[in-house]
């Protein structure tokens, strides 16, 4: 009987997901920063951004969240390497940065936050990354879903700076 489960439990294990597909466990999750706080801690340690522009209403956000911010690989990788910052395009509040005061500005059913505007060049999309550099320079806006094999080879792309001279489609 015993020799059985050496057989049977390997077969078992095959069908068990890999760690990179594995969401973390609930006190390991990405330390989102808001925008200020992100600034803030620029200041004295630089580090590229990351950005989750979201809004509530977004499926797909909810998705990414889930599934793709809980992988432990993508978790790690974020957490040493960048500011994260969780931005809901639609938040209300307004946002002092660069001498300049962006704003929420109404307009029909969803109104839209001028940052989340001006980060997205106007291609107002749910979920999309934006990956910033120290000196908040933009390296690359990225729309839709992104499952953690591909989060992970854009974040790659940002942190080890290959945007300086390959284009992101070579990188891959």
């Amino acid at each position: 009987m015993n020799y059985i489960l050496f057989i049977i439990f390997p077969f078992l294990l095959s069908f068990t997901s890999s760690s990179s597909d594995n969401p973390t466990p609930a006190n390991d999750k990405i330390n989102w920063y808001t925008w200020e706080e992100a600034v803030e801690a620029n200041k004295t340690e630089k580090r590229k951004f990351v950005i989750d522009m979201y809004t509530d209403w977004c499926g797909w956000c909810k998705v990414m969240d889930k599934k793709t911010f809980t992988n432990s690989d993508i978790v790690e990788y974020v957490n040493e390497n960048f500011y994260p910052i969780k931005f809901d395009a639609e938040q209300r509040e307004s946002i002092d940065f660069n001498n300049h005061t962006f704003k929420y500005v109404d307009g029909g059913r969803n109104g839209i936050h001028e940052l989340a505007y001006s980060l997205l060049n106007g291609r107002l999309s749910y979920p999309t990354i934006v990956y910033l550099d120290e000196e908040y320079k933009r390296i690359m806006i990225s729309p839709g879903y992104k499952q953690p094999k591909q989060l992970m080879k854009e974040l790659r792309y940002a942190q080890e700076e290959a945007y300086k001279t390959t284009k992101f489609e070579e990188f891959q």
